[in-house]
């Protein structure tokens, strides 16, 4: 096929805003399809927030009542998958006529999930990836996902799917997703360290093929009046400070990254330099050796209760 713009966005939502924050993701998208760009990512948990700072009144054996009020704020800003925040945004990757990729804090009962989502330029809503790994605190308000969402569409743009943050660290899953033939490699990211740019070139590098990382600019002033975090209520600190990317499957820099501030980075993206670059490498093919190694992937779904 031919070659196709890509975006990923860098800002922040309105902070447990769920309304606000849907309006200002069509405002974006809209803002990069208008660089022509048919792929758009946004970051981790842009729907309705990365709780950077926040300790939900957690210490060993003991929760605190606001900790539990706090929680509940963030609860009733989550979103139910499907329900009338997909279907706003079903309705945006229509009218930009994109593919739109984005990370949302799913809820379903009582439980959280940090999940991305897929939406086609006709509206549908594709599917999902939930977070198999929440990392450290992140497990405490964030519940883990399984093996049943862990998929790479075949699209008009190529193979698509999503790897959420650290569980990028997780070598198997990587492997998982090169075995799908994953050629699109979205990894919506909370993390804004110099050393998440080597990590997603080692990832395009191994897997030979786009990855598009994008994490969120949030200041103090992006959250509301109580919202609690460490780092203090000066408007203007930086709670995240971006660093998103796009990285060619030969390990190069295409596009960012950027720091402290919003921004809508944008890289051509031609499939045909994934064969170009497997000609040397391809780890699940020509340079594996499955008479030494082999992973075994669990892709059922595991609920709790099963009636039967």
């Amino acid at each position: 096929m031919a070659s196709f713009l890509a975006a990923v966005v860098q800002n922040a939502p309105v902070v447990f805003d769920t309304a606000a924050t849907l309006s200002k993701i069509d405002s974006l998208t809209a803002d990069a399809a208008k660089t022509g760009a048919t792929l758009v990512v946004f970051p981790e948990a842009f729907v309705s927030a990365y709780p950077k700072g926040l300790d939900f009144g957690a210490r060993v054996g003991m929760r605190s009542a606001e900790g539990r009020d706090m929680f509940r704020r963030y609860f009733d800003s989550a979103i139910d998958v499907p329900g009338p925040a997909t279907d706003a945004l079903s309705k945006t990757a229509k009218t930009c006529g994109v593919h739109l990729v984005l990370g949302v804090i799913e809820r379903e009962i009582g439980t959280l999930y940090c999940t991305a989502l897929f939406f086609a330029p006709d509206g549908s809503l594709l599917g999902k990836h939930r977070k198999l790994m929440p990392t450290a605190m992140e497990r405490l308000v964030w519940g883990y996902g399984d093996g049943s969402t862990m998929p790479v569409f075949e699209t008009p743009l190529g193979k698509l799917g999503a790897v959420i943050c650290w569980e990028n660290y997780m070598p198997l899953m990587r492997m998982a997703m090169y075995a799908k033939g994953i050629q699109l490699y979205c990894a919506p990211t909370a993390d804004d360290r110099d050393t998440w740019l080597s990590s997603m070139q080692h990832v395009a590098l191994e897997g030979r093929c786009f990855v598009f990382s994008a994490c969120q600019y949030l200041r103090r002033g992006d959250c509301p009046a109580e919202y609690a975090a460490i780092q203090g209520n000066d408007p203007s600190t930086v709670l995240m400070r971006g660093g998103s990317t796009i990285i060619g499957p030969l390990g190069q820099v295409l596009a960012g990254p950027v720091y402290n501030e919003n921004a809508i980075l944008t890289a051509e993206v031609d499939l045909g330099e994934i064969a170009r670059s497997k000609y040397d490498l391809d780890v699940v093919g020509h340079y594996a050796r499955p008479d030494v190694f082999q992973l075994h992937v669990n892709e059922t779904a595991r609920p709790p209760v099963v009636t039967e």
